[in-house]
């Protein structure tokens, strides 16, 4: 019996801004540092994983005893986005970031995408909050019916429709032919989002658990690619198999909040045997970090931090835990996009750790090679197991 292992990816979670990340213009950001110091919010459990002995901060405190080999990644891959953040945490390294579009998609993009959607035009077409474009442009969309095509300084192509104007269903068939047809090349962007919302001038709102991401296909060799041939079943709870194109999961299940992602990891966790289990808890980043509301990070990582006593309960002896996040997206910013952040990870039991502090590790990729070595897999995956070496 080789045991499970689980990987959680708390989105958006940075622990300090990367060496590199003036050239992102996030040389200011402290995703988990800010949070804490603005909200003073308390995480009495990851505190006694070892969460504070990762970077000082001001409401969770150094513990004595951690119950987690604990540290920080750097991203290797070019990028800061959750593609190229969950690609890292999967074995794969981009050597070049996926195309922004900080002026807007060329107007060949636009009207490709128009001639395969029908419709005549489009509106915006320049990076936007994604709250604030429906609310600028929402009256507009809903009197002309045309889609609005907006981006950010992620490598994002998203589009938003009214359910009522269009239904949900066919602005995924749109968004699947921008995809497939549109952005491909090298205008391969790492996402197309649908962004259906409802509502009236005044009170539209985002309807998020219809939301669909159509991913870039990510390059076969991969972790999850490698446990399937290994005969190790896969499972993706949240978005991540969106992430990896509906590919390489044994099983997935979308949720609608964070809430639901822990109850199904809960629920799987009493399941499965000899398996590799993706978590994605996307709040923290869609609903808090992206609208600059630090004390509802603060509320969301409570609500984690509440559940981590039932998670642990549930991680058998020869089972292997990790959490981790993906980037940064400081609430506390003047900015709405994500932050180039190194990210905390933490591995549970200590035990199993090759020593207590990680330190700061190269690559996310280190999670790639300690699950295979976790499986008993040979990889050539760039980076370095975080177990202890029998």
């Amino acid at each position: 019996m080789m045991g499970n292992c689980y990987v959680i990816v708390i989105d958006g979670l940075g622990v300090g801004a990367q060496e590199d990340a003036a050239e992102y213009g996030d040389a200011e950001d402290n995703t988990l540092a800010h949070v804490c110091g603005e909200t003073a919010c308390k995480l009495p459990n990851m505190q006694r994983m070892g969460l504070g002995n990762i970077i000082p901060l001001a409401s969770v405190p150094v513990t004595a005893e951690p119950l987690c080999g604990h540290g920080k990644m750097r991203e290797r891959s070019a990028g800061k986005d959750s593609t190229t953040g969950h690609w890292e945490i999967a074995g794969i390294q981009l050597n070049r970031p996926f195309p922004t579009y900080p002026g807007g998609f060329p107007d060949p993009v636009i009207q490709q995408f128009c001639g395969g959607a029908g419709v005549e035009r489009v509106l915006v077409n320049k990076p936007y909050s994604g709250t604030d474009v429906i609310e600028d442009y929402g009256q507009e969309h809903l009197e002309t019916g045309y889609p609005i095509v907006y981006t950010s300084a992620d490598s994002v192509f998203q589009v938003a429709a009214h359910v009522d104007v269009t239904p949900v269903e066919r602005l995924y068939e749109w968004c699947e032919y921008a995809r497939s047809n549109v952005l491909t090349g090298r205008h391969g962007v790492g996402r197309v989002i649908a962004r259906p919302f409802e509502g009236r001038p005044g009170s539209f709102v985002r309807i998020s658990d219809r939301r669909h991401d159509f991913s870039i296909e990510p390059p076969g060799h991969n972790l999850l690619n490698r446990l399937l041939e290994a005969g190790i079943k896969t499972y993706s709870i949240g978005k991540v198999v969106d992430l990896f194109t509906e590919q390489h999961f044994s099983q997935f299940r979308r949720t609608k909040h964070n809430a639901e992602g822990i109850s199904q990891l809960l629920s799987l966790m009493s399941a499965v045997s000899d398996s590799f289990v993706f978590v994605n808890l996307i709040d923290t980043d869609q609903k808090y970090g992206h609208r600059l509301d630090a004390g509802g990070f603060a509320r969301c990582l409570q609500e984690f931090d509440r559940a981590i006593p039932a998670i642990m309960d549930k991680v058998r002896e020869d089972d292997l835990l990790m959490i981790t996040g993906d980037h940064g997206n400081d609430p506390t910013s003047t900015s709405t996009d994500h932050s180039r952040e190194f990210v905390p990870v933490l591995l549970f039991p200590a035990s199993s750790a090759e020593q207590l502090n990680l330190g700061t590790r190269q690559t996310f990729s280190d999670i790639a090679c300690t699950a295979a070595h976790f499986f008993g897999l040979e990889t050539n995956f760039s980076g370095k197991s975080m177990l202890k070496r029998e």
